[in-house]
């Protein structure tokens, strides 16, 4: 399927802003995702929480990197919502991590649970977008995202800023949904209307990016039938409920995202969608 950027970034960044500023979407997040990661879980069984199957995601790939995580090593997290991969690596490795998300209600939560934990020095957070990043060149030893860059219309220019960020032998892991290969022309669209943008990233772009950055391609990891099974989790979960999850947010809220899941449940289903571990490593 053609990729095209034709979403003006300024309008694509205040709208997702906004939206993951909102109290409706804050509470959603951390209540139903477990307020640490808002991405796609691995589920290696029926009865798997979401939240379980979400750390299956981050160690994964932490099991990828070919880089030895130290005390001394620099993480950028790009699009690091409540910070769960962050606060991980952290008290696992001892590593200093950088988060930069858009949104400053969750970036708050993520400060505030960084403090509990005793862990606030060695993370970093920062009010940002990925396609302008803050920070000198050669600055980490790895960056890693998990299912944010799919909100950028710009997804070059993350891949550039990424290798600007990196230093020489520096990886960078992400995971993202993606459209599929053989997806159908305009069966998508209620997912791209529902992220504001005219197409989802592929594995055909993201190699072809790297490529012209002359970065080593470690492959892609396949973990696409966890698409489904991710969002169908979320939805039932919204379902069993939603009797309480209506004292704290909108009957609006949780009806749009409950139609909006089915999508991306549909979209997995039939094989439009794809999602797994991207890795690569900068000359």
């Amino acid at each position: 399927m053609k990729q095209t950027q034709n979403k003006n970034t300024k309008d694509v960044i205040t709208i997702a802003k906004d939206y993951y500023n909102s109290p409706d979407a804050d509470f959603f997040y951390e209540e139903v995702w477990g307020g640490e990661d808002i991405h796609i879980g691995i589920y290696t069984d029926d009865k798997i929480s979401i939240k379980d199957a979400s750390r299956n995601t981050i160690n994964l790939m932490l099991g990828q990197l070919k880089t030895p995580i130290t005390k001394e090593t620099k993480i950028l997290d790009i699009g690091s919502g409540y910070g769960g991969a962050a606060r991980f690596i952290a008290k696992e490795y001892g590593a200093n991590i950088t988060c930069l998300n858009l949104s400053e209600t969750e970036n708050n939560l993520n400060r505030k649970k960084n403090y509990e934990l005793g862990i606030d020095s060695n993370i970093q957070v920062l009010e940002g977008n990925f396609e302008e990043l803050p920070f000198d060149p050669s600055s980490f030893d790895i960056v890693w995202s998990e299912d944010a860059i799919l909100h950028s219309p710009n997804k070059e220019q993350v891949f550039f800023e990424v290798d600007r960020v990196l230093k020489s032998g520096g990886e960078f892991i992400f995971t993202d949904p993606m459209q599929s290969s053989n997806c159908p022309e305009g069966s998508l669209r209620s997912i791209y209307d529902r992220i504001h943008l005219d197409n989802l990233g592929s594995v055909s772009l993201y190699n072809s990016l790297a490529e012209k950055l002359l970065w080593e391609n470690f492959g892609f990891l396949n973990l696409s039938e966890n698409i489904a099974k991710h969002y169908s989790a979320v939805r039932k979960t919204i379902e069993e409920e939603k009797v309480l999850l209506v004292l704290k947010i909108s009957n609006e809220f949780l009806e749009r995202m409950s139609k909006g899941l089915g999508h991306w449940i549909v979209g997995g289903e039939k094989g439009y969608l794809e999602w797994g571990i991207l890795h690569f490593r900068k000359p």
